[in-house]
């Protein structure tokens, strides 16, 4: 019985896994919906786009596969830990091999994941993929990689720059003569974007005011795809039409994401992803060669590695969200619209209550696990 639940906790984690990766996909990329302008939501219009939009597909599978990563990674330095001290060394041994072998699968599928989801931002989220790699300019195809550098949002430009030619080419469009867009020609174009989408949604609120004529109708319906970008402006003003030009591209500026957090974020991400890949390869090595228990270095290097796919995550989900900004839903919904309407008093309690319990569960989780790893294995031997 015990087994049978375990299977069906690790069955079901992975199916509610992909139910919110859909959702957030669909943040990421708006596909299968579409905005009606009589209710003011977004509304379905294909549960298939919805569910097999290229975004959700490759960031379930990613984020999945970093999940086994991270179990397969506790499991190794656990059994190291073990193989260090001398105890339980049969059953150590065995979960070793296990977590070397299954590590490295699941680390392969999490770097492959990641390459695609790179290919699918240079389609559905360029400005990302952009300050991700800070591309200020569209460069020459196939772009070079910028390895390291100190970029700066203000002057739009990155020092010190080291670049690797073609890298960035190759992996966002896997051509040879395909350009990566650069920062300065997608604010540009987002320039435009809010100049189309302000005459939406003036139109959409004539409309919604039952002032709306046949003219209105057609201009919301032409530029229904940039009202978003209208709305950016009612962070500056409250009449759109009312915008002059230095707002208007003040609003385009702060239509892509900041370049620096993304930019440390990302190669601290692949460093951490790259780290454990070595891991995973020098102990499969030394599995198939059979002196892995004698290999104190390596041991003591899977333990001293238990933090990384927790790091690797957590800076993973920050690059996939603060990549998004200043969008709650891509193109369509700007985060400063989709605030809650609750009194701040209510939002700061809930947030504390959070706070407060996950912390708790936390310490009690590390507590249990510290606990049971001390303890070890609880079986007798035959």
């Amino acid at each position: 019985q015990h087994l049978l639940v375990t299977f069906l906790v690790a069955l079901g984690s992975n199916l509610s896994a992909l139910w919110i990766l859909v959702a957030n996909g669909w943040m990421q990329n708006p596909v299968g919906a579409a905005f009606n302008p009589e209710t003011m939501r977004m509304e379905l219009t294909s549960l298939t786009e919805l569910f097999f939009n290229p975004v959700a597909q490759a960031k379930f599978v990613h984020t999945v596969a970093a999940g086994y990563v991270t179990g397969s990674v506790f499991v190794l330095a656990v059994s190291a830990w073990y193989l260090l001290r001398r105890r339980h060394e049969e059953i150590a041994r065995r979960s070793f091999v296990i977590a070397a072998g299954f590590g490295l699968a699941s680390v392969l599928s999490v770097i492959t994941l990641g390459d695609e989801s790179g290919y699918t931002l240079g389609d559905v989220q360029k400005a990302k993929l952009a300050a991700i790699e800070a591309e200020w300019e569209t460069q020459k195809p196939p772009a070079s990689f910028t390895l390291f550098g100190i970029p700066d949002d203000e002057k739009m430009e990155t020092r010190w720059a080291i670049k690797i030619p073609w890298v960035l080419g190759l992996i966002a469009t896997r051509s040879l003569d395909e350009p990566v867009v650069g920062l300065k020609d997608i604010i540009a174009e987002n320039e435009q974007r809010i100049r189309r989408g302000r005459l939406a949604l003036a139109a959409l609120r004539r409309i919604r005011d039952g002032q709306g004529t046949d003219e209105d109708r057609e201009t919301l319906a032409r530029y229904a795809n940039d009202l978003g970008y209208g709305m950016l402006l009612l962070r500056y003003v409250r009449d759109p039409m009312q915008a002059d030009e230095a707002t208007i591209k003040r609003a385009a500026r702060e239509s892509v994401p900041r370049v620096a957090p993304l930019f440390f974020a990302f190669r601290a991400m692949v460093a951490a992803g790259f780290l454990m890949l070595a891991l995973f390869v020098a102990a499969a090595f030394a599995v198939w060669r059979g002196d892995f228990a004698r290999k104190r270095w390596l041991l003591r290097w899977a333990v001293w590695s238990l933090p990384l796919p927790w790091i690797a995550a957590e800076l993973g989900w920050f690059v996939a969200e603060y990549g998004r900004q200043p969008w709650t839903i891509s193109g369509s919904l700007p985060t400063f619209l989709s605030a809650s309407s609750l009194p701040a008093s209510s939002v700061i309690a809930s947030l504390a209550a959070f706070v407060v319990f996950y912390s708790l569960l936390t310490a009690v989780e590390l507590w249990l696990m510290t606990k049971y790893v001390r303890q070890g294995p609880a079986f007798k031997e035959a």
